[in-house]
């Protein structure tokens, strides 16, 4: 006997596709639109120093934390002029990878 095969679907870019979606497919992550304003951590480690304060202002350029993975101090820096509004993470904090660190206004 024949296994049924169910076909779904799709819509890419406006087009309309028939086809079979596995199941790891179905459970992907869905991919966001990176935000700027939004620094996560590239890899795991831990929080050693925090330069910045709530409020503060920063320039680009400036060091925002140092994040020491691997046994090397990973210097995380201002990718522009902007206002800190929010900081999730304090010093000696072990974070994951794509952990929100902090964010600008």
């Amino acid at each position: 006997m024949a296994k049924k095969i169910d076909y779904e679907v799709i819509n890419i870019d406006e087009t309309e596709y028939i086809t079979c979606i596995t199941k790891k497919f179905k459970n992907r992550k869905v991919w966001e639109r990176p935000d700027n304003k939004k620094i996560t951590s590239y890899i795991p480690g831990t929080i050693l120093e925090i330069f910045v304060k709530k409020n503060q202002e920063v320039t680009e350029g400036e060091e925002l934390l140092i994040l020491e993975a691997m046994k090397m101090r990973n210097k995380v820096i201002a990718p522009f002029t902007g206002k800190i509004k929010s900081i999730n993470v304090v010093k000696s904090q072990i974070v994951p990878k794509n952990f929100l660190l902090l964010e600008f206004k």
